[in-house]
């Protein structure tokens, strides 16, 4: 009894702790500047499928969905279809994966990011409240504002490239789905990667 008690008094204290982005709830408000300064709020984009994406260039897994293209071409077909694409990066200054303005537009250019905005999180306010653990850790906000998808790019946690064209595609297939107006499959699941560095 003991120990089902101790077990469930975490498993508490971990949905207490958990953050508000759960398939099915609201998202969390923001505002954020751009690289070109351009403020990016949550609340101008209402009506918009939006999908936000955790950067950090210096992550393996990051590479491995830059390296090859797929993740600019998954951004190109957000835009396509009218959804919103917001990259961001919550390193704090001094952390690994900090860059200034500057630097992280060069290397935004460098990979290719063909995302919509591509925002500064440094004091980690969005990624927070987002519950962003690693980098990269998907969501996708649906047309009323609520959260249709939080998890991993694909099915294989892995650092190589050749992977991505054997996985099961996360999010691509709930992008799609939520553009469709269908029910999200595997709408939560565990995000791999590299930690997000507050």
């Amino acid at each position: 009894m003991k120990k089902l008690l101790i077990t469930g008094l975490i498993f508490a204290a971990t949905s207490f702790g958990a953050h508000a982005a759960d398939p099915g709830s609201d998202a969390p408000a923001f505002e954020l500047k751009d690289l070109k300064g351009n403020a990016v709020s949550l609340s101008s984009l209402k009506g918009k499928v939006v999908v936000l994406e955790w950067v950090n260039f210096g992550c393996p897994f990051v590479k491995k969905h830059y390296s090859g293209g797929n993740m600019p071409s998954l951004q190109k077909t957000a835009a396509e279809k009218g959804a919103v694409w917001i990259t961001i990066n919550s390193s704090a200054e001094g952390k690994q994966g900090y860059m200034s303005t500057e630097e992280m537009a060069a290397a935004a250019q460098k990979h290719g990011v063909a995302a919509t905005h591509f925002c500064m999180d440094s004091d980690g306010k969005v990624g927070k409240a987002y519950g962003a653990k690693v980098t990269p850790h998907m969501f996708i906000i649906d047309s009323a504002g609520k959260i249709a998808y939080n998890g991993a790019m694909d099915s294989k946690g892995s650092t190589k490239a050749e992977d991505i064209e054997s996985a099961e595609p996360f999010l691509k297939n709930a992008l799609l789905a939520v553009l469709e107006g269908k029910e999200v499959a595997n709408a939560k699941n565990k995000p791999y990667g590299c930690g997000v560095k507050y």
